[in-house]
This record gives structure tokens, C-alpha cells and sequence, in this order.
């Protein structure tokens, strides 16, 4: 027996803004909302508990210290990387520097509220 990652939970300041930003990203729907403040977002046709993690963007007024810990990294699967780049960058994704070299095969990006993630050149067959 074994785990699967059913669920990303990020602390933000604007669970809205953040939960508009990933859909597009990943081209997830809202799922629901919490009394709390949280809203989550899913694939359109799975759900909770599909082959896919769910977001669950949960409010915080902490402020953010430090690196993050854990990033998400995304693929392409209808286009290329650099067309990838320029619709990101579009939604509101910004270039980070964490110290790459710049021979990197992948980008080093930011959400709206600097959480890093990175867009990986290798492209995947949607689900």
C-alpha cells in the first residue's frame, strides 16, 4: 500500500487572485470554498482524488520568510516551451533568479505573490 499526493495547500495573502492565476495555469476549475477563506481548485473532469493534486490556496496574513522549501514544476502539453514561456508570463508569472547559471533547460518563475515554480522544456501528453 501507498500514498498518492492528493492535495498542494499554499498559504496566500489573496486566495482569490492566486486560485485565478493557477487555474489558467493548469487549466483547473474551482472546486469549492471553505468558511475560512480557501478555495480549492481542480481538473475540470476529476476532482478531489483524481490522477491529479488538487490546489487548495488557504489565506494568511503571515508574511513569507525565506526560500520556499517546496516548488511546483510544470510542462507544457500543447506547445512548446518558449510559447509556454510567453503565455505564463502573460497570466502574470514573472523570471526569478535563484542563482541559475543560465544554461538551465528549464525557467524559473514566480506566481503573483513570488511563490517559485518552474516551466520544465520537456512537453507531456495531457491526462
Amino acid at each position: 500500500m501507498a500514498c498518492r499526493i492528493s492535495e498542494l495547500v499554499i498559504d496566500c495573502a489573496d486566495p482569490e487572485g492566486l486560485a485565478a492565476f493557477w487555474s489558467e495555469v493548469l487549466g483547473y476549475r474551482e472546486l469549492g470554498r471553505e468558511d475560512d477563506g480557501s478555495i480549492e481548485i481542480g481538473p475540470p473532469d476529476a476532482g478531489f482524488g483524481g490522477p491529479q493534486p488538487t490546489l487548495v490556496l488557504s489565506p494568511t496574513s503571515d508574511p513569507r520568510t525565506g526560500k520556499l522549501r517546496l516548488h511546483i514544476d510544470v510542462s507544457a502539453t500543447d506547445r512548446g516551451q518558449d510559447a509556454e514561456l510567453e503565455r505564463l508570463l502573460a497570466l502574470g508569472a514573472r523570471p526569478v533568479d535563484v542563482g541559475q547559471s543560465g544554461a538551465e533547460s528549464w525557467h524559473v518563475l514566480a506566481d503573483p505573490e513570488g511563490n517559485e515554480f518552474c516551466l520544465l522544456r520537456a512537453r507531456i501528453r495531457p491526462l
